[in-house]
């Protein structure tokens, strides 16, 4: 990857995750606490939604920074003709390498292929407020499929010690769920993570989008 490209990917992933953290924190402690085991309101329900805002806005430049500098560059190590049956295959590898999580798996691949039908349909490349619908819906979509694992590391998180939840397994964790809850219970908070990702996706995927064009602009216009 060229220079401007590497620094354009570093400062846009920044930018992009402070944006969305800032903006959807609430909405993802308001899923956590749906998700507890001891109910909603004994989690805490509305109280203290904005506790933490700082903390997590300051950590996720360097994160998101760092997953789209790798998720760009493996792209580009893996470069594939746009027409390839492999360029899913390529956008799978690139987000996890970025970060390897089931979640990656799913929205990135989907992102791009969203993207991709949508400029073969206009007959050009999509704008960033394009690029940032198809990061909603692939980020609700992703969001929707993967909810069961989400209510798993929610309940090995606030497990007491000792406990089976406790002891990481995510098998053992939705099994759990399933024989207390059913399936209602391993899509606890499905809605409002829907929600909430899906207006990550877009906040985030556009913004993304919409400061490293700039910041690409402003390379080719800098002498």
């Amino acid at each position: 990857m060229d220079r401007p490209g590497f620094t354009a990917s570093l400062v846009a992933g920044g930018v992009a995750g402070v944006c969305v953290d800032l903006i959807l924190f609430p909405l993802d402690t308001i899923k956590t606490r749906l998700q507890s085991p001891q109910g909603f309101n004994k989690a805490g329900g509305f109280r203290g939604i904005y506790a933490g805002v700082p903390s997590a806005a300051i950590g996720s430049f360097p994160n998101a920074a760092a997953f789209f500098i790798t998720y760009e560059y493996v792209k580009w190590f893996l470069h594939t003709d746009s027409s390839s049956y492999l360029m899913p295959v390529k956008h799978m590898l690139a987000a996890s390498a970025g970060e390897v999580i089931p979640f990656s798996l799913v929205q990135f691949p989907l992102w791009e292929s969203l993207k991709a039908l949508w400029s073969w349909r206009q007959d050009h490349v999509v704008d960033s407020w394009q690029s940032a619908v198809c990061g909603a819906f692939a980020g609700g979509f992703a969001a929707a499929v993967t909810t069961p694992l989400d209510v798993a590391k929610t309940r090995i998180m606030l497990a007491k010690a000792g406990s089976s939840p406790a002891s990481g397994n995510v098998l053992s964790a939705l099994h759990g769920v399933w024989r207390t809850r059913g399936l209602s219970g391993l899509f606890a908070g499905v809605f409002p993570r829907m929600a909430a990702i899906s207006l990550g996706g877009f906040i985030f995927l556009g913004a993304y989008d919409q400061t490293r064009s700039f910041l690409l602009e402003l390379g080719r216009e800098s002498p």
